[in-house]
């Protein structure tokens, strides 16, 4: 470093030092100034992106206030969680994850972030139907028959939108429900799984509705059975996996907006009413109604304590069923 580089060091340094920290009621009061990043850790058209945009359309026009959604996606949705970990917490960045949120610590142990600790829990969006999908090709007509060939065969496959994902940890549940064998087989999202079975190369997959409507549609896919309690409205003919006669199956797949932990509460109260005044739009609950989104009304304190109960509860089933997650 040259003499030179050295004083425009230390004056930069004295500088920083000497300015005193924006207070965080000063910055909530000015919040948001500038342009918002929602990061959404899976691919583009993966059905949180889906349902994620949708929100955050109204949302912006609201604010007042460009919102930016950025995907990153990969390692179960891992690296971009990371990034929004990592974040200053000024309302600037934010999470729009799912379930696959909560399944993390489970999956990758040595994660380098705490999915409780390092976020606040915002809004849900609300509860998406998962859906086991296969090709027509497959000759597989119900979800007793797929358990029956993998049994039979013990060569099923199933996709996942990669490890640790919702979509991973939905196959996972029935897998162990039903009591066979099957190899996972993860991409970097729910588009590339979904082209996989379509072509037949992947066996299955346990998808949002979101995504694999589309094609359920278009006879490219078939529906086998959703993962809710309840049969969806969104697919209103097609078995739960519950009354197919496989307990502890079903799973709750959520979606919703999160914030680096120490994010002024302020921001994180103002953020969660205009989630809420958004979902109470005409226009998207008549984007939502089709793809069979119930709502799950939830304070951002119960949103964080469901996060904690989930953590445990995945970490016990991963434990419980001696699952090996790489």
């Amino acid at each position: 470093m040259t003499n030179n580089s050295r004083r425009n060091f230390l004056k930069l340094s004295a500088a920083t030092l000497a300015a005193p920290a924006l207070p965080r009621a000063a910055l909530a009061d000015t919040w948001p100034s500038q342009t918002i990043h929602a990061v959404v850790p899976f691919t583009a058209g993966s059905t949180i992106d889906i349902i994620g945009r949708i929100v955050m359309d109204p949302l912006s026009s609201q604010l007042g206030q460009t919102i930016v959604v950025d995907n990153h996606g990969g390692a179960g949705g891992t690296i971009g969680s990371a990034i929004v970990a990592k974040a200053n917490p000024d309302g600037y960045t934010l999470l729009i994850n799912a379930a696959a949120h909560t399944a993390a610590a489970a999956a990758y142990p040595s994660i380098a972030y705490d999915p409780a600790k390092d976020f606040s829990g915002v809004a849900v969006f609300g509860i998406v139907p998962n859906v086991m999908l296969i090709s027509p090709d497959k000759g597989i007509k119900t979800v007793q028959e797929l358990v029956a060939k993998a049994k039979e065969t013990g060569t099923m496959t199933y996709a996942s939108a990669g490890v640790g994902s919702a979509t991973h940890w939905a196959a996972e549940r029935f897998r162990l429900s039903a009591g066979f064998k099957a190899t996972h087989v993860p991409f970097r999202g729910g588009p590339e799984a979904l082209t996989e079975v379509m072509t037949g190369r992947v066996d299955f997959f346990c998808g949002g509705v979101s995504s694999g409507l589309p094609f359920i549609r278009d006879g490219k896919l078939l529906a086998l059975a959703v993962s809710t309690p309840k049969r969806t409205p969104a697919l209103p003919n097609v078995p739960t996996t519950l009354e197919s006669g496989y307990p502890d199956s079903d799973y709750t797949f959520w979606n919703g907006l999160l914030a680096p932990a120490k994010t002024p509460r302020p921001i994180i109260d103002r953020l969660h009413a205009e989630v809420q005044k958004a979902l109470a739009l005409t226009a998207v609950q008549a984007k939502f109604a089709p793809q069979g989104v119930e709502p799950l009304p939830l304070s951002p304190d119960e949103f964080d304590a469901m996060i904690r109960k989930e953590i445990v509860d995945n970490i016990k089933l991963a434990k419980a069923a001696g699952l090996k997650f790489n």
